[in-house]
C-alpha cells in the first residue's frame, strides 16, 4: 500500500505536514498569482480576471472580488456567478471553499479552512488539518465575518458583520454575533 502525500492528506482533510516540498511549491504558485491579480489596479479588470481564473479551481461570470484578495492555494476555491467581495477578502482554502451564485461579502470577510491541533505535541510537530466551508447562493456576508472551518451557510441567509461563524447556519435566517447565532427568519 502506497502511503499518500502530505498533498493528498491535505486535499482529503486529513491530518498532514505542510511543510513539504509539493505544498510549498502550490503555495508559491498561489502568491505569485495573488501578488499578480492585487497589483493589477482597477483600470485593468480584464487582467484581474485572466489571473483569477488560472488562480481558482473555478470562477463564474461577472465576478468582482476587489483587491486584495489573500489565498493559500486558490485551486481549491470554487465560485459561482455574480460573485461580490468588497475589499480584503481572505479565503485559506486548504480544503475546499464553495461560494454560490450571487454570493455579496462586505470587506474583510475571512473564509477560514485550516485547523490544528488541540494537542501541544501534534501542534509542535506541525501538524495541520482542514475542513470544508460551504457558501450557498444569494448568501449576504456582513463585513468582518468570520467563517471557520467545516461550516456551511444556506441559502440566502444573511450573517451580520462581525459574526464568527462557527457551526452550521440553514437557509433563509440572519444569523449575528460571536458565535453566530440565528435571530431572524427570512421565511415570512
Amino acid at each position: 500500500m502506497v502511503e499518500k502525500s502530505n498533498w493528498d492528506r491535505m486535499r482529503a482533510g486529513e491530518a498532514y505536514i505542510a511543510d513539504d516540498p509539493q505544498i510549498e511549491a502550490a503555495w508559491r504558485r498561489a502568491m505569485t498569482l495573488m501578488d499578480a491579480y492585487n497589483a493589477a489596479g482597477s483600470a485593468n479588470l480584464a487582467e484581474r480576471r485572466r489571473i483569477l481564473k488560472e488562480l481558482c479551481g473555478s470562477v463564474g461570470v461577472e465576478v468582482e472580488l476587489r483587491p486584495p484578495l489573500f489565498v493559500d492555494y486558490g485551486t481549491n476555491l470554487t465560485i459561482g456567478d455574480r460573485v461580490f467581495a468588497n475589499f480584503g477578502l481572505v479565503a485559506l482554502d486548504v480544503a475546499p471553499i464553495t461560494i454560490g451564485d450571487d454570493v455579496q461579502m462586505g470587506p474583510n470577510v475571512q473564509l477560514l479552512t485550516p485547523t490544528h491541533p488541540i494537542d501541544p505535541t501534534e501542534r509542535r510537530d506541525k501538524w495541520e488539518s482542514a475542513a470544508p466551508i460551504s457558501i450557498g447562493n444569494n448568501v449576504w456576508l456582513g463585513g468582518g465575518a468570520i467563517v471557520l472551518a467545516g461550516v456551511t451557510i444556506g441559502e440566502n441567509s444573511i450573517i451580520g458583520a462581525g459574526a464568527v461563524v462557527t457551526k452550521d447556519i440553514p437557509a433563509n435566517v440572519v444569523a449575528v454575533g460571536n458565535p453566530a447565532r440565528v435571530v431572524k427568519n427570512l421565511d415570512g
